[in-house]
């Protein structure tokens, strides 16, 4: 006999094994394909999407109110008052200027 030849018994445990892996495919098809498993990777990949944009608009303002502060902020972190005073002071002034217009406007 050659190596070939299997006995009715090896074909039947090959039958099961192929039967049993079919089976294992059509279930992980089933579940693919199924309405809540289609719903759940959509919002999966939209809250990806979402949390990268959210990141990289963090890193974007985080970098802007760094660029601003760098000016008020010295090397070691400590704040830099003889730029935060004046600063302050016309800031103050134009809400000073501004709310003055808009009441002489209306007393107008």
């Amino acid at each position: 006999m050659s190596d070939d030849v299997r006995t009715p018994a090896q074909i039947e445990a090959a039958i099961a094994r192929r039967r049993q892996d079919l089976a294992e495919t059509l279930d992980e098809l089933a579940v693919r394909v199924h309405p809540a498993t289609i719903a759940a990777d959509t919002k999966a990949r939209a809250m990806s999407a979402v949390d990268r944009t959210a990141g990289r608009a963090y890193t974007r303002i985080n970098q802007a109110v760094g660029r601003v502060a760098a000016p008020f902020v010295g090397a070691d972190g400590a704040p830099r008052l003889e730029r935060i005073v004046p600063a302050a002071v016309a800031g103050v002034a134009l809400v000073v200027v501004v709310g003055g217009l808009s009441s002489w406007r209306r007393r107008r």
